[in-house]
């Protein structure tokens, strides 16, 4: 584009003379417009990419504010469980396999009360499919009552020559089929399941704490 150029004249100052100031036109709108926009969309990008790097680490809806001190400790508890320390399993009547990695020393789980626990979950071939410790928290729920699987309802709270979980305690679970998912597949969203039918499914579970928030 061509660039014209002006050669100012010298003239005598005039004691009346008042500053042209240029009203702004249209062009120099589009102009602020167009510098303001590129600006967002440079903003915008850059907090896309900081989200999208957050994410690739958490689960959006379970996304918690923690220090890098909790988070270091709950990435090496988490590693702890996919090492797969050594355990024996022994099994109940009901074909569940039970090994404790450590016993607790807090209260036993209540029937129909909400705890808190930490787990991973995976297939009997080592492939983990769910962890808790991957979203930072632990997961809350009910005991005893069918509000999660068989398996993780006597896992926890004991029956049939199963000892029952005590707070701070550790529990390698092995769940048969008939109590997990049985043989419909299960997870599923848009056709795709993240759990077969017919799945053994290996659970490390740490039991945190009963839920505070309890009705008395």
């Amino acid at each position: 584009m061509a660039v014209s150029t002006l050669t100012p004249a010298i003239v005598t100052p005039n004691p009346n003379y008042q500053a042209f100031r240029p009203k702004p036109t249209s062009a120099t709108f589009r102009v602020t417009a167009l510098a303001s926009s590129n600006s967002l969309n440079s903003t915008t990008l850059i907090s896309k990419k900081q989200i999208c790097q957050v994410g690739l680490g958490l689960l959006a809806a379970s996304v918690v504010s923690s220090t890098p001190l909790d988070a270091n400790a709950t990435r090496i508890e988490y590693y702890a469980t996919t090492a797969d320390p050594p355990c024996e399993f022994s099994y109940a009547r009901s074909g569940l396999g039970y090994c404790d990695i450590a016993v607790g020393s807090g209260p036993e789980a209540p029937r129909g009360e909400l705890i808190n626990v930490h787990y991973t979950a995976r297939f009997d071939d080592g492939i983990v499919f769910d962890s808790s410790y991957k979203r930072g928290r632990p997961l809350t729920m009910r005991i005893g009552v069918g509000k999660v699987i068989k398996g993780l309802d006597q896992g926890i709270l004991g029956g049939e020559g199963v000892p029952p979980m005590q707070v701070g305690g550790k529990r390698k679970l092995q769940i048969p089929p008939r109590l997990a998912y049985g043989p419909e597949p299960a997870g599923c969203f848009s056709g795709d399941c993240n759990i077969p039918g017919n799945a053994t499914l290996i659970y490390d579970v740490k039991f945190v704490d009963i839920y505070k928030g309890n009705r008395k």
